[in-house]
């Protein structure tokens, strides 16, 4: 009996363990990426050396080879080949129009205001000249449009930096474009759902650290949250109805939030798709026991997710690597760390200036029955 083919959107270290975990499910897999040596090229059953914005071409091979689902996971680019190609062959995925909602921070946050999601103010440019005459309540964040990974991401305190934070962020935009928007501050969580056929389940409350501003790079993350019940349950109605209004039916979805000491909300963004830094691919398993990658391949293939939780240590975390304080607490966790070491990643680059999150120096991953064995290898104190 063949076995059934599902096609994977990338490559990278990011889709790989979605490529893995596809094939620990007995499927066959077609790869699609531009050939750059990346893990997945190695990995994958089948490599397709396409451009991922190769829309009709990946189209016709899927068509040809009979893929019976097409996913991807931690990218927003790889989001938006996926629901066009899976929109041509008629398979399970999200509305072409929902991830340009999800993946487009100036449609998105139109469509919040639309709907009354909580959500700063924001303003599209293409130039700074556009701003001329606006008068912008500082301080503000500086974004490109339609990237994530805390590329070209600055906070300003005044009008100084303007030009260069806004040129910066439209280098870097596919569209070529930016988002000027309110500072809301407060502290920063994601939140992890799988959606089917336009229900949404909740599966994890992350806490986020970050370098602050002005860049925002993020140092590391912690499954779950504490926070109050009360609290919790405003989040997912929060969230719920604005999945609800992106139109996101299937699938993972990411979402970034912050909360102030008063318990105010505000939606940052939401993804179309699973979060990347590992939340997804491995913090969630490890503190809700649900595999979240599983889910993803079965929404894709058409199938209802199996979301019930089974046993898992109970908390996880990740520290990204930034120096040599992080390598010494990697160092210390090995030595003495009652839990699990659960994955330990590092590149072996040349030094260099972190900018985004795709020039870190690596990782690792904790795991314990006992939360406050993590605490002490934190990047910073839990709130």
């Amino acid at each position: 009996m063949s076995k059934k083919k599902i096609a994977i959107i990338g490559a990278s270290d990011f889709q790989n363990p979605l490529i893995v975990k596809a094939k620990d499910m007995g499927l066959e897999t077609h790869v699609f990426a531009w050939e750059d040596g990346s893990i997945g090229e190695r990995t994958a059953d089948y490599f397709h050396p396409i451009s991922i914005t190769e829309i009709d071409e990946i189209a016709d091979v899927c068509r040809e080879i009979g893929v019976s689902g097409i996913c991807s996971i931690g990218t927003d680019l790889g989001n938006i080949t996926v629901s066009k190609v899976a929109e041509k062959l008629g398979l399970c995925a999200n509305s072409v129009a929902c991830v340009n909602r999800s993946t487009n921070k100036h449609l998105m946050r139109e469509t919040f205001f639309a709907n009354g999601d909580p959500s700063p103010w924001s303003i599209q440019v293409h130039d700074v000249s556009e701003l001329d005459g606006r008068d912008l309540v500082y301080p503000i964040i500086v974004k490109p449009v339609d990237r994530s990974g805390s590329r070209a991401i600055t906070r300003l305190e005044s009008s100084d930096g303007l030009s260069d934070a806004v040129s910066s962020a439209i280098e870097v935009s596919f569209a070529k474009a930016a988002v000027v928007e309110e500072f809301f501050e407060g502290t920063e969580y994601s939140v992890e759902y799988v959606s089917w056929k336009g229900e949404h389940h909740f599966l994890a409350l992350t806490r986020k650290f970050t370098t602050g501003a002005p860049k925002f790079i993020e140092t590391g993350h912690i499954e779950p949250a504490v926070v109050s019940g009360e609290l919790l349950d405003r989040v997912k109605a929060v969230i719920s109805h604005a999945l609800d209004g992106l139109g996101v039916e299937y699938g993972a979805s990411h979402s970034e939030i912050l909360i102030n000491e008063s318990g105010d909300i505000r939606i940052v963004e939401i993804g179309s798709r699973m979060g990347g830094d590992c939340i997804g691919s491995d913090l969630v398993e490890l503190s809700t026991g649900i595999d979240f990658l599983r889910a993803v391949v079965d929404v894709s293939l058409g199938n209802q997710p199996d979301l019930e939780p089974c046993p898992h240590p109970g908390n996880a975390m990740i520290r990204f690597v930034f120096g040599d304080d992080d390598l010494v607490a990697l160092e210390r966790a090995k030595n003495e760390f009652k839990g699990a070491v659960e994955k330990v990643v590092l590149t072996n680059s040349a030094p260099h200036e972190i900018v985004d999150s795709g020039s870190r120096y690596g990782f690792f991953i904790l795991s314990s029955v006992n939360r406050d064995e993590l605490a002490p290898y934190l990047p910073e104190r839990e709130a």
